[in-house]
């Protein structure tokens, strides 16, 4: 394990972390996006993360949820079928906040060990001198 592992190591989860964000941004914009029952709901995203050989983690894929959505009764909506339906993504709020908070808490773990890790190589440098 080379010195600079650390700084590797952190840089790979801000940067599956920044992925999942802009995931979660995405389907928290498009959670009230409807399209009339003849088309596709919007597809939520779903990031996949592995792990790498040298410790960090890398974005393995990107997942999309159904298209088929969820049906909703909503006849005043210029959309609906002559029943009355529209169709929207099937994505509770709820879960992609309480996702959003575990992507942001990850994100900032990883800024922090990056400032350690230059905080304690800036005072391996001032021994030196």
């Amino acid at each position: 394990m080379g010195a600079f592992t650390v700084l590797d190591i952190a840089g790979s989860s801000m940067g599956m972390h920044q992925t999942w964000l802009d995931a979660l941004a995405n389907n928290i914009s498009n959670v009230n996006t409807t399209t009339g029952t003849d088309g596709e709901a919007f597809r939520a995203q779903m990031v996949v993360a592995r792990s790498r050989e040298d410790g960090g983690v890398e974005v393995a894929g990107i997942k999309e949820g159904s298209a088929e959505g969820r049906l909703v009764h909503d006849p005043t909506h210029p959309l609906a079928d002559a029943d009355g339906y529209v169709r929207r993504p099937d994505i509770e709020l709820s879960d992609q906040m309480g996702d959003l908070i575990m992507a942001q808490r990850g994100y900032q773990a990883s800024v922090q060990v990056t400032k350690y890790a230059q905080t304690t190589y800036d005072a391996a440098l001032q021994i030196g001198r």
